[in-house]
């Protein structure tokens, strides 16, 4: 299993790092929030522990891209114990909080009870959209064409806007949560990113870019994704 740990703490990074991944854990570590939403769309983990004073991006700011596309578990490890900064936690989407300092059997044991709350399957789907298939995990995408199955190639950056989309399909996510989650806070006003790459997409996906039947532009609002199967 796939954790997380956010923390502009190296002390607090090193210990439980080591710490779990004694228990068996796959680890990864951020030191600031940027780091966090750039190493959970390279790693997809399956559970966050984010702390909620970090620079580029705070604890909070970290949650909400994240909600953007994963509905993976958040644990948030602060050393903030107001009432206040619990609520606004949680209601930014994490599903359980702890206080620093705290023992590392307690620890342990909210992770264990997030993981009991994981879906059975975790795994990146693969979706179609028409006569082109998406597979998540293997980074593939291909068209079935009267000759066969044509590969598509998408950037890294497309990559990542489209699994936004695929995660939420059929619902309607802001331009600032796609601007928030791939290029951070400072760029979520540049929608001039966001047409770029969804004019791209719909060149290499729909069969009219023209007219497009999939990705969809809610005006003034963001985008959705419409038509996937899996």
């Amino acid at each position: 299993m796939r954790i997380l740990i956010a923390d502009d703490d190296p002390q607090i990074l090193r210990a439980l790092r080591i710490t779990l991944t004694a228990k068996g854990y796959q680890i990864f570590t951020a030191a600031d929030g940027a780091e966090a939403i750039t190493a959970a769309i390279d790693h997809h983990p399956d559970i966050f522990l984010i702390d909620l004073g970090m620079p580029q991006l705070d604890g909070i700011e970290v949650i909400h891209g994240i909600r953007g596309w994963s509905q993976a578990p958040i644990l948030v490890v602060s050393g903030r114990a107001g009432a206040a900064d619990k609520v606004e936690a949680l209601d930014a989407g994490a599903d359980d909080y702890i206080t620093k300092p705290f023992s590392v059997e307690e620890l342990l044991a909210r992770i264990r009870a997030l993981t009991r709350r994981l879906p059975q399957e975790t795994a990146a789907p693969v979706v179609h959209l028409g006569p082109v298939t998406i597979d998540l995990a293997a980074h593939s995408v291909t068209r079935e064409t009267t000759e066969g199955h044509k590969q598509i190639r998408l950037t890294p950056t497309e990559w990542q806007f489209i699994e936004i989309l695929i995660r939420n399909a059929g619902k309607l996510v802001t331009r600032q949560t796609i601007l928030t989650t791939i290029w951070g806070t400072e760029h979520a006003e540049d929608t001039g990113y966001l047409r770029l790459y969804v004019s791209q997409l719909r060149r290499k996906l729909e069969d009219d870019p023209a007219n497009p039947q999939h990705l969809l532009t809610e005006p003034g609002m963001g985008y959705r994704l419409d038509g996937m199967t899996l």
